[in-house]
């Protein structure tokens, strides 16, 4: 019998997006940043994500301001301090590569840059059904000023997870249900449903899974309206409810890091 190995999940990578994190801030070298990095953006040929467009450019980059942070399973003091994230977003690894590297130099040696990378994949679990009810009606991103909150949540899965075959790993996105039909589970999918519609979410997978010791599986990231934050947190609670959701049984969470998206350089590197 073959076997429901990983072989069979399609493997492409489609985007490639990092998340850059300033660990100090206030120096004479940031401010004398600004305009360099902006030049950065623009010569690379990335939108400000304040302004995303419609729809959304692929080639991106955001600037995010703390509002707060909570620890969680896996200590991360860098993101749980972090007073500033910066994202960015390209087809092109490259791009990735160069922007990573230049805020990195440009920001020393006053301030230095933590970065976690990631890829998009296709949506091995996904059918036309799942596409139509949790992806073809959620929400796009929005202007900064009309969904100004995000949230990055770090995680990875436990070597129990990684030891499943996909079949198996599979079943827990779903429902689950007795022999009389009766719900014994809502799964992933239903536990996130009230997101749906105001929770932009973006997802980045480490380049192998499992990631190397060290390093997280994904990077989750969601950004809403501010009446949308409840909803935000309603979703998180009923994720790690594994009465509701038993894949959280296999979720190890690095800090969940709360922030404010803002338009320019000079807004992002202002003193806290």
């Amino acid at each position: 019998m073959t076997m429901a190995n990983d072989e069979f999940l399609a493997d492409e990578i489609l985007g490639h997006g990092a998340y850059l994190f300033p660990t100090t801030a206030g120096s004479a070298e940031v401010s004398a940043a600004v305009g360099r990095l902006a030049a950065l953006a623009e010569r690379l040929g990335l939108r400000n994500e304040f302004d995303p467009g419609s729809p959304p450019a692929r080639e991106s980059y955001a600037l995010l301001r703390r509002q707060g942070a909570t620890p969680a399973d896996l200590m991360d003091p860098v993101i749980l301090g972090a007073g500033w994230m910066i994202h960015v977003a390209s087809s092109r690894q490259e791009v990735v590569t160069e922007f990573c590297e230049e805020v990195s130099r440009t920001l020393a040696p006053g301030t230095r840059v933590k970065v976690l990378r990631g890829v998009i994949r296709p949506k091995n679990y996904t059918g036309a059904a799942m596409n139509n009810w949790a992806y073809a009606r959620q929400v796009v991103q929005q202007p900064g000023s009309v969904m100004p909150n995000a949230f990055f949540v770090p995680l990875s899965k436990t070597p129990a997870w990684w030891r499943k075959d996909w079949m198996e790993r599979h079943t827990y996105f779903l429902p689950r249900y007795d022999d009389e039909g009766r719900m014994v589970n809502e799964g992933h999918a239903l536990a996130t449903e009230a997101g749906i519609s105001v929770l932009l979410r973006r997802t980045y997978r480490h380049q192998t899974q499992p990631a190397p010791e060290g390093a997280y599986d994904f990077l989750t990231y969601f950004e809403c309206a501010d009446e949308a934050v409840p909803t935000f947190h309603q979703v998180c609670a009923a994720l790690r409810d594994v009465t509701r959701n038993p894949e959280w049984r296999f979720v190890r969470e690095g800090p969940t890091w709360h922030g404010r998206r803002v338009r320019t350089w000079e807004d992002l590197l202002r003193p806290q």
